[in-house]
């Protein structure tokens, strides 16, 4: 007869063995678990071409220069031709001039009242609207090389030669001068290093919008005594300069 203690161990032990593993537990896991793996991975690589479907270009829109499109892509979008470039250089023109100046003593907006003996208009003269000039030589053509130089500045451009004047000034470069009622500046301008002579130039305010700048040329200042009598003849144009506007 089988006692208390005995029954116990008897139904521990069958207990024990219900819980032991099958044999082809192991394989069945295994199994379970590749199947499962290749599902993922199929659902992954299903999700990743339908991605590159709607997102990603063809080869065909890479090539034809097209954006990417989504939904219909049964017919690709008309291919869209580079604008025509023009390389051809611009054909070079010369600035306007400021036409027949009769005696050049006036041009633009100022009157000029004195010229240095024997020279006459050149027939040469610049019209860039805020800057013109015209120029004055021995033999009055255009061929001949100039002697004087009458430049106008105006408007918008006062504002360079005041900043050119002032660079002078810092620079202690050239002098002031009283000419009339009118400020100026006398400066030799683009002496070089290498001793090149320089062009004797004075700058002449006429008015808050309007500069004159005078220039000798360096061959025609050769003409002169000296420095001081070149500055007198500029002296002697600027004083006889009239402003019209």
């Amino acid at each position: 007869m089988l006692t208390l203690e005995d029954e116990i161990r008897r139904l521990m032990t069958e207990g024990t063995a219900r819980m032991h593993a099958a044999p082809d537990l192991l394989g069945r896991v295994v199994r379970s678990s590749r199947i499962k793996r290749r599902r993922a991975r199929a659902a992954v690589t299903a999700a990743s071409v339908a991605a590159l479907v709607v997102v990603a270009p063809s080869v065909a829109d890479l090539t034809l220069g097209s954006p990417p499109t989504t939904g219909d892509r049964s017919t690709f979008p008309a291919v869209q031709e580079p604008p025509a470039i023009d390389d051809t250089p611009p054909a070079p023109t010369d600035p306007p001039d400021l036409g027949d100046l009769g005696d050049g003593r006036e041009f633009g907006h100022v009157k000029v009242g004195y010229l240095p003996d024997g020279l006459r208009w050149s027939r040469r003269s610049v019209d860039l609207g805020d800057w013109y000039a015209t120029s004055y030589n021995d033999k009055g053509d255009e061929k001949g090389f100039y002697r004087v130089e009458i430049c106008m500045h105006e408007q918008e451009n006062v504002r360079k030669v005041d900043d050119r004047v002032r660079a002078y000034r810092a620079e202690k470069d050239g002098a002031e001068v009283t000419v009339g009622d009118r400020s100026g500046y006398l400066v030799v301008q683009g002496v070089g290093e290498d001793g090149m002579k320089g062009t004797p130039t004075l700058f002449l305010r006429m008015s808050d919008r309007q500069w004159a700048e005078i220039r000798f040329s360096p061959v025609y200042a050769e003409t002169f005594s000296g420095t001081e009598a070149v500055d007198v003849e500029l002296k002697k144009i600027g004083e006889g300069l009239t402003s019209t506007l």
